[in-house]
């Protein structure tokens, strides 16, 4: 943690009260009250209502989508609350069979086009003074009038409306403007967004960039995906997307180019669930630790663990386990069939907690098991430092790397907070697995088997990619892993000149190289916007665990501080660049860089601390969201705790910090670029939107803020 000067803390208390920046579903715009000089000016949306519940089930059949909505507002005014209720309209859809309702009574809603409702945006933001709506200029709307809503009473609106989904290439994108974070002054006591899609092709990739979803795939055809959350105020819009293809892989392209001509493209590639004709036969190897340490509830634990692997056997594999302490000794002298399961479960639950930790013994003798010609799992369950024989990390890399062959797969499970971060990490990364964290209090049981059940069938190893007819770059996560049946790949990359191309996807499926190959076409302008984000956000994980696993060098850290002022992700190791005042200056990139390099040197290889890093920059790795990254809590000099994150926000691609109340795009370089003042509300402002539209993201974060757009800085300032 780190010392906040008062500068900060005062910027900071005062965007706490400032409207805050996102889309948003169906919001009542309140009409003021006659009242005296104790108004609020502005008189924002945010304060007068709260949004209860937020309730969307969606029913999509291949691609005609019907979506309902139920939401509940409630007055907490001590005058009755009546307005106009807009529910911007997502981009692109289009709307039919639209029906509403309040308390259970229809009414009669108007549908705007976009100049309609962008009049109206314009009008909330002259007479209230809140420009919390203007980022869905260039969207049209619903609009209908609500009857008075008495104090203390709550008003249920209920909307139905279909819409096509459009299918490009077999990728479907469905999207829900679920936002409503600057809408209701208190958080949802409950929100959920509940999606079933059933289609005639074979369903293959699932994926949401804005949520974590529960996904429930119930066949080759219909999949339900849903999120759920309480006391919260959402803050991005609900987006999932889904492929078909009749291919045994098949494989989906999302792209996007930003104004200076980049390209971000994403991967989706999944097998299907049901055909298991290409399923690979493997040998696993359990290598369980049963020092002392792990005496009581953890053993027990590790033995429901190796019940459930045992139990989960294909007809085709083999299998064996090393149990290790002060000594190893395995089930058996060689791999055996699953036919001998039942003989192994009676040796684990005899297995006893007692004695050192000899790591590097136990992890050799599974590997003189290996036989190169068949994929090999294995699974390192420990939750200590090596005691025993040689306890040297290096050595231990340096042994297991010259006795691996390259069809091992190293997955390491760390149980506790005593492990070495380190040495699991660099196991897992060389030998193209991942480490598993269980902290204090979490069940090894549950880990283990959850884990296991995603790997239990591999579909293709040493997985690549290659593009033909455009040059694609950096592609994370760095190297791809296996691709296994019910599983996806979500591959993220970098590229230069879009159009028609040809992507290939190579491996080995039973030792044999496969490739597969389709025509893709990425993006030459535009396209979805999460992915420069997204990119960004793992190849910062990428590169942190480089330089936390090896040591750092300029580059690397150059490259972190670069990505993370560019796209605004803020990391415990980048916290400087979102925490000082000179944010955009070069003084500020030379003490974030400072930051990393101190805390690489002193970062732990076990401990609390440690197993938090590790996590840290395994989640930054490994993201699938276009979220923010996690981000870091400071304590100011009169000893308060605040979050990073109430001084950062995000407006399309770009990404703002408050500083001095402005709300401040970071590719502002003040000593470089022409300022241009616009006073808000005022016919030039307005005027500035109508000519670029794109705008209006930034331009809804409040009533100052700077943004650039084609390297001229629009100022925004208050009207005298």
């Amino acid at each position: 943690m780190h010392r906040l000067p008062i500068v900060f803390l005062l910027s900071l208390l005062v965007s706490l009260v400032a409207p805050l920046s996102t889309a948003a579903d169906g919001v009542i715009i309140v009409d003021p009250p006659a009242c005296d000089l104790a108004c609020p000016d502005p008189f924002l949306i945010a304060d007068q209502l709260n949004i209860r519940s937020h309730r969307v089930d969606v029913s999509i059949a291949d691609q005609v989508a019907t979506t309902r909505i139920d939401q509940v507002f409630h007055n907490p005014n001590s005058w009755a609350a009546e307005g106009t209720y807009i529910f911007p309209i997502p981009p692109g859809a289009a709307i039919s069979g639209f029906t509403m309702t309040i308390d259970g009574e229809p009414i009669e809603a108007k549908l705007l086009d976009a100049d309609e409702a962008r009049r109206i945006y314009d009008d909330i933001v002259r007479n209230l003074r809140d420009p919390a709506l203007l980022e869905y200029i260039g969207e049209g709307a619903i609009q209908a009038s609500v009857f008075p809503i008495p104090p203390g009473e709550d008003r249920r609106i209920e909307i139905e409306y279909g819409e096509i989904i459009p299918n490009e290439d077999g990728l479907s994108h469905y999207r829900y403007p679920l936002n409503t974070e600057r809408f209701s002054a208190q958080p949802l006591e409950a929100v959920s967004v509940s999606v079933d899609v059933e289609t005639t092709a074979p369903l293959r990739a699932v994926y949401s960039p804005s949520h974590d979803v529960a996904v429930d795939r119930r066949d080759d055809f219909h999949v339900a995906a849903g999120y759920e959350d309480s006391d919260v105020r959402p803050d991005t819009d609900f987006e999932l997307f889904w492929s078909v293809s009749p291919d045994a892989i098949g494989a989906s392209l999302v792209s996007y180019v930003d104004d200076s001509g980049d390209g971000f493209f994403m991967l989706l590639a999944a097998p299907g669930i049901d055909d298991d004709t290409e399923i690979v036969a493997k040998d696993v190897i359990v290598v369980l630790d049963t020092s002392g340490s792990m005496e009581g509830e953890k053993i027990v634990q590790a033995r429901e663990a190796l019940l459930y692997v045992l139990g989960h056997l294909n007809p085709e594999d083999r299998f064996n386990i090393v149990e290790f302490s002060t000594g190893a000794r395995e089930f058996s002298r060689e791999l055996m069939p699953p036919s001998e399961a039942e003989e192994a479960a009676a040796w684990v639950q005899e297995l006893e907690a007692t004695g050192g930790t000899d790591i590097n013994l136990a992890l050799l003798n599974a590997l003189d098991m290996v036989e190169s010609e068949r994929p090999t799992m294995i699974l390192f369950l420990t939750d200590g430092l090596p005691t025993e024989g040689e306890i040297e990390t290096a050595n231990i890399l340096e042994n297991v790397a010259d006795a691996a062959p390259d069809n091992v797969r190293l997955f390491a499970f760390g149980v506790g907070d005593d492990v070495d971060a380190v040495l699991l990490d660099t196991l897992s990364s060389v030998h193209h697995g991942r480490t598993t964290y269980v902290r204090p209090g979490e069940v090894l049981n549950e880990a283990v088997s959850t884990f296991y059940a995603g790997i239990t069938a591999p579909v293709l190893a040493d997985v690549t990619v290659d593009v033909e007819g455009l040059d694609v770059a950096e592609i994370y996560p760095a190297p791809l892993p296996d691709l296994f049946a019910g599983a996806q790949l979500i591959a993220l990359g970098s590229y230069e000149d879009g159009g028609p191309a040809t992507l290939t996807l190579r491996g080995e499926v039973n030792n044999e190289p496969r490739e597969f190959s389709y025509p893709v076409t990425f993006a030459k302008d535009g396209g979805s916007e999460f992915l420069p984000r997204l990119w960004a956000t793992r190849k910062i994980g990428y590169l942190l665990n480089q330089i936390r696993l090896h040591g750092e060098n300029d580059e690397l850290v150059d490259a972190v501080v670069d990505l993370s002022l560019e796209y605004g992700i803020v990391t415990p190791y980048t916290s400087y660049l979102i925490t000082e005042d000179y944010i955009l200056s070069q003084e500020a990139r030379d003490q974030a860089a400072t930051s990393i390099q101190d805390a690489s040197y002193a970062a732990p290889s076990s401990g609390s601390q440690a197993v938090n890093q590790a996590q840290e920059v395994q989640a930054l790795a490994d993201a699938n969201k276009a979220a923010p990254a996690p981000m870091a809590t400071y304590v100011t000099e009169e000893g308060l705790e605040v979050s990073a994150a109430e001084v950062l926000r995000y407006a399309g691609t770009r990404a703002f910090i408050l500083r001095d109340d402005v709300w401040t795009d970071t590719a502002y370089q003040p000593e470089t670029m022409k300022t241009v003042d616009v006073p808000f509300a005022s016919e030039e402002y307005f005027a500035l939107l109508g000519e670029h539209p794109a705008l209006g993201e930034a331009f809804a974060l409040g009533q100052q803020v700077i943004v650039v757009l084609d390297d001229v800085a629009y100022r925004v300032v208050a009207a005298s």
